[in-house]
């Protein structure tokens, strides 16, 4: 299997390679077990709480999920399937999804083991709260358009 190469900025890859989204497909193919069904069923969330949400494979192989920003990521390791949030920090929890990362300024995790269910109501609120954040974020940094100042008669 070929690899992306996608940089912060494109998420595109080179003709001939596998687009990012076949990349995810492959690593939940490869899984063959609850983990890669714990991560399809993230994926599929995050694609019905934001329909306009960018698939990208960054970091040697770890699912991402952007949106005027980093989302979250999907990695997958022995005993989780770990959702990281970008912004974590900057979103409200009310259902207290967060259990991994707690202690840093900016991101925040969800840590799903083999028995968790997954709370997909409140999971879907809180990628909409990130994509809020992200989208506000961008609107702020824009530069205010210039006002043309009335003239004097």
């Amino acid at each position: 299997m070929r690899k992306a190469t996608t940089t912060m900025e494109n998420s595109v890859s080179k003709e001939g390679e596998d687009s990012p989204s076949q990349l995810i497909d492959a690593r939940i193919k490869q899984l063959n077990d609850w983990r890669g069904e714990t991560l399809a069923r993230i994926r599929t969330l995050i694609k019905q709480a934001d329909p306009e949400v960018v698939e990208e494979w960054k970091w040697r192989g770890v699912p991402v999920w952007s949106h005027a920003g980093i989302i979250c990521t999907g990695e997958t390791y022995k005993e989780v399937v770990k959702m990281t949030f970008a912004k974590g920090a900057s979103l409200e929890d009310p259902s207290g999804l967060f259990n991994s990362s707690l202690e840093g300024n900016t991101r925040r995790a969800i840590d799903f083991r083999e028995s968790d269910a997954i709370d997909e109501d409140a999971l879907k609120a809180l990628i909409r709260a990130a994509v809020a954040v992200n989208t506000s974020a961008r609107a702020a940094a824009r530069p205010a358009r210039a006002q043309k100042k009335p003239k004097s008669a």
